[in-house]
């Protein structure tokens, strides 16, 4: 029996060895050159390539502001807008809800200060305004061309005959009915003094405007600007402007590409300060920058040194928008209707959807840019 399982024991061992020398037990070849097996090919996994995501569909509104060419949800191109007087003195600053104006328009007064009209399609929701300051009537002028309800705290006396021969919606704060609509801030009367302290907001504005104003335009109003996302053809680069009303004042307006707009910066009273909403205490920043030239010349006999300002027929200009400037002329008929802004050829030249600040100067005032 032992000799019997010793060779069953060796004839396994034999047969293991041959097992073993033709590959069948081993990953590697025998010393004799016996060849191996193939390897398996490798087989790679290609991860699958995810899908682009759509690009998102662009909101289209069925409504927009036609001061700016914003897109609404709410048709407010029937309201008649709010043009709201502003003071400008350095001891006035900051002014208020001036970054959610719709249009701006700066024009120097006398002794070479300036004031602003701030001009309001919708003021709902803006919060407080001011400080309010006094009319003149080139003001008057641009506020009626726009068919708007004018606020206003005093004025000078071609304002008021102005406001009366022309039949402008006016709200007064100092000769007017208007007290309610109105407060004095006390941190400013005590700090910048009685004049320079008249606020008023959106809210009061609103709830307390008389019935007896006309709410909306007549039928067959329009603005008639044009706007474009994209810029015209046929602009030079420009990526600052300089606006000098008078010694006062010269108005600073450089690109922001970042933000898409223009920031603001005032040299005024010998000082250069950043042009902030003091509601927010942010910077104002605007789409469209217009310069029109005009007749300004002060007032024969006028012993406070007032202006006249020429705001119809036609003149020269220019408008930056995108970093690019544009030589453009701008037309007004008369005094009830809207400026104009045309191209080289005649054709209303588009403004960059957003808010538009209109420096209206002198034809001899040294315009510069960069």
């Amino acid at each position: 029996m032992r000799k019997r399982g010793l060779g069953l024991l060796l004839s396994g061992c034999i047969l293991l060895s041959c097992l073993t020398a033709c590959g069948g037990g081993g990953g590697s070849s025998s010393s004799q050159g016996s060849a191996s097996l193939p390897e398996e090919p490798s087989v790679s996994v290609i991860a699958p390539v995810p899908e682009p995501e759509p690009e998102p569909e662009p909101v289209v509104y069925p409504y927009t502001n036609p001061l700016t060419g914003e897109g609404l949800e709410e048709d407010i191109g029937a309201r008649r807008p709010i043009a709201i007087m502003l003071n400008n003195l350095e001891k006035a600053l900051p002014q208020l809800g001036v970054s959610q104006a719709d249009v701006i328009y700066e024009i120097v007064a006398e002794g070479g200060i300036t004031r602003m009209m701030a001009l309001f399609q919708d003021v709902e929701g803006v919060g407080d305004l001011g400080s309010v300051r006094s009319a003149r009537d080139y003001y008057v002028s641009l506020a009626n061309g726009h068919d708007a309800i004018y606020v206003h705290a005093g004025g000078s006396d071609q304002a008021y005959i102005s406001i009366k021969n022309w039949g402008v919606t006016a709200i007064d704060f100092v000769n007017g009915p208007y007290g309610n609509m109105c407060w004095r801030d006390q941190d400013r009367r005590k700090n910048a003094g009685l004049e320079h302290s008249l606020l008023t907001s959106s809210e009061k504005l609103l709830e307390q405007m008389p019935s007896r104003f006309r709410q909306e335009h007549e039928e067959g109003f329009q603005v008639g600007w044009t706007f474009s996302e994209e810029a015209p053809a046929g602009g030079q680069a420009a990526g600052t402007l300089t606006v000098p009303f008078s010694s006062y004042k010269t108005g600073y307006f450089t690109y922001d590409a970042d933000q898409g707009g223009y920031l603001i910066r005032q040299h005024i009273n010998g000082h250069d300060r950043d042009y902030v909403d003091g509601n927010t205490d942010q910077d104002v920043v605007v789409s469209n920058v217009l310069v029109l030239y005009t007749d300004i010349s002060a007032v024969k006999g006028d012993t406070a040194g007032r202006q006249s300002v020429r705001t119809t027929g036609s003149g020269e200009g220019l408008l930056l928008r995108d970093g690019q400037l544009y030589p453009i002329t701008w037309e007004r008929e008369s005094r009830s209707d809207r400026l104009s802004f045309l191209d080289g050829s005649g054709q209303p030249i588009p403004l960059a959807v957003g808010h538009s600040y209109i420096n209206i100067v002198s034809r001899s005032a040294d315009v510069t840019w960069s």
